[in-house]
């Protein structure tokens, strides 16, 4: 099977320089999913299935690509981005000064999260959880001593539309990767970008494989941004 994860587009976190609990997409973030949606519509292999977070940034994201492939999302909840303190209205230049200093905490304190948000750990599990959940209800199950998978459907191609955090957390996981509580600089997603990984069969069960990360081939220079 094919899952690919595609990291929503560049949201407004900042309006008239106030922070934003759930930020709606920029003019470029509205532009960097309709070229996403462009070059998925040209995949002649076709998808079967579009799973999107609630949150209105993947939500605005996933709208022209379902479009494009004639598909109706299916929206996961648990699969939104890790939950920060609410700064809802809050200067972005004191949040700014939250995350560049927090840059300097030991990895202990990383895994607990921020103040008011939610742990990293937490984090880590519900989007593990979540997606083995998401996979087992489509016939792919881990056989944990072995990491592999069983697959009951290899013609699936599935496409996962949600954020940094949340996807390099299920890329590590799928690729059985030492997690870290720093994920989303690990494994570094921009916005609207596509990391695709593939089944393949070995040792009598499957494997997933990367096939491309971070590719983002459909957007200008100057429409690439993190």
């Amino acid at each position: 099977m094919d899952l690919t994860f595609i990291r929503h587009g560049e949201p407004a976190w900042s309006v008239d320089g106030l922070s934003q609990l759930d930020p709606y997409l920029t003019e470029r973030g509205h532009q960097q999913a309709k070229l996403a949606a462009e070059r998925l519509a040209h995949d002649d292999r076709g998808f079967t299935e579009i799973i999107v977070s609630p949150a209105r940034r993947s939500q605005q994201t996933a709208a022209p690509i379902a479009e494009a492939l004639g598909l109706e999302p299916v929206t996961i909840e648990n699969i939104v981005e890790i939950k920060m303190p609410n700064w809802a209205g809050a200067p972005e230049e004191e949040v700014q000064k939250i995350f560049h200093d927090a840059q300097s905490r030991p990895e202990e304190e990383w895994w607990e999260g921020l103040p008011g948000g939610e742990s990293f750990r937490d984090f880590h599990n519900r989007i593990v959880t979540a997606m083995d959940k998401l996979l087992a209800e489509r016939g792919v199950v881990s056989i944990e001593e072995e990491h592999l998978w069983t697959v009951d459907d290899p013609t699936q191609r599935i496409l996962v539309v949600a954020h940094g955090g949340t996807n390099s957390v299920a890329l590590g996981h799928l690729l059985n990767l030492q997690p870290t509580p720093w994920e989303w600089e690990r494994l570094l997603l921009r916005h609207a970008s596509l990391a695709r990984t593939k089944t393949i069969e070995l040792a009598g069960a499957h494997t997933f494989s990367l096939r491309s990360f971070n590719d983002t081939e459909h957007l200008p220079r100057e429409m690439q941004t993190r």
